[in-house]
């Protein structure tokens, strides 16, 4: 594995099988950005796979549609490549050999589980170790980043947050509403961001401000930078360089040590040039080492989600 090693905490392979049907191999398929070859090539070290169930799918159908993406972790990602190795305790991240590669299982939206939290349990003890509320919209839980009255959390929303605590599973707040936000900034012990970017570079409602990034800064929480394109900039093509100044920005609000990597790949259309699959990984790194420290580097790709998750 060449390179600095990278975890990834956001893609959207599972959702690609299943709308397969199963029919990818996530060996080395090229319709996927995210798969075993393009692992390896790309220094990953720990993936992690998103459960996200479609919006058009009818809601007593999304539980189901959630446990067969799991069955396809199991299936195709796990039982098919000895050398990928999932994440069940925080501390399998540093169990992890030479050769072998982290796989983590979150789930994009509680949306799957109704107003059912056994449901959830049911998802914890598949593997799901992180969580979004919502996914842009209102659902039980929270409303989200596109949900135009900003509602903020529910009742139920802040048992689920509780319930996560309880299990020191980390709560994404990548697509809430700014009110559902600071809401659950307040009440999760384990607040992450696995795939968002600045709102002063690049003026989208799904990333973060600057008041928003601090306070998660402040709150010991790592912000994973994104590689879709519209939460990047406004024009095309869209270059490393690009992104990369969302690190920066990130970096002159204080966020230096709380910096991740959360591609998004197999989730997103329109690509970075010259990162438009898992395997040119290193590219990113190659850029970012010619503005900063080794040390750095290092803290954004990987050491700063092994320094902040929970314990």
């Amino acid at each position: 594995m060449a390179g600095i090693p990278i975890i990834d905490l956001h893609c959207d392979a599972l959702w690609k099988i299943w709308e397969q049907k199963g029919n990818l191999s996530f060996t080395d398929s090229e319709k996927l950005d995210v798969n075993r070859k393009r692992l390896h090539e790309g220094g990953v070290k720990v993936q992690s796979y998103a459960i996200y169930t479609p919006t058009d799918l009818p809601s007593d159908s999304r539980f189901q549609c959630a446990l067969e993406q799991i069955h396809y972790f199991y299936a195709e990602v796990l039982d098919k490549h000895p050398e990928m190795k999932q994440i069940r305790d925080w501390s399998d991240l540093d169990r992890l050999q030479d050769g072998e590669i982290g796989a983590l299982l979150t789930l994009e939206g509680v949306e799957p589980i109704g107003n059912d939290l056994k449901k959830l349990h049911i998802l914890y003890q598949l593997g799901v170790r992180s969580v979004g509320l919502t996914w842009n919209f209102a659902n039980l839980a929270a409303d989200g980043a596109l949900e135009e009255r900003n509602g903020g959390l529910t009742a139920f929303g802040k048992e689920i947050i509780q319930f996560l605590n309880e299990r020191k599973m980390l709560t994404d707040v990548s697509h809430l509403g700014e009110r559902s936000f600071w809401e659950t900034l307040e009440l999760a012990k384990y607040p992450i961001a696995s795939h968002s970017n600045a709102r002063a570079v690049c003026d989208n409602p799904r990333n973060l401000t600057d008041e928003q990034a601090k306070a998660l800064f402040a709150k010991g929480a790592n912000v994973h930078v994104v590689y879709c394109t519209m939460f990047i900039n406004d024009t095309t093509p869209t270059t490393i360089d690009d992104l990369l100044r969302h690190i920066d920005h990130f970096c002159s609000l204080g966020g230096v040590r709380h910096i991740g990597l959360g591609s998004d790949f197999d989730g997103i259309t329109t690509k970075v040039v010259g990162l438009e699959h898992a395997g040119m990984s290193q590219n990113l790194i190659n850029e970012l080492l010619k503005r900063y420290k080794e040390e750095e580097v290092r803290g954004f790709a990987y050491e700063n989600f092994l320094r902040n998750h929970p314990v």
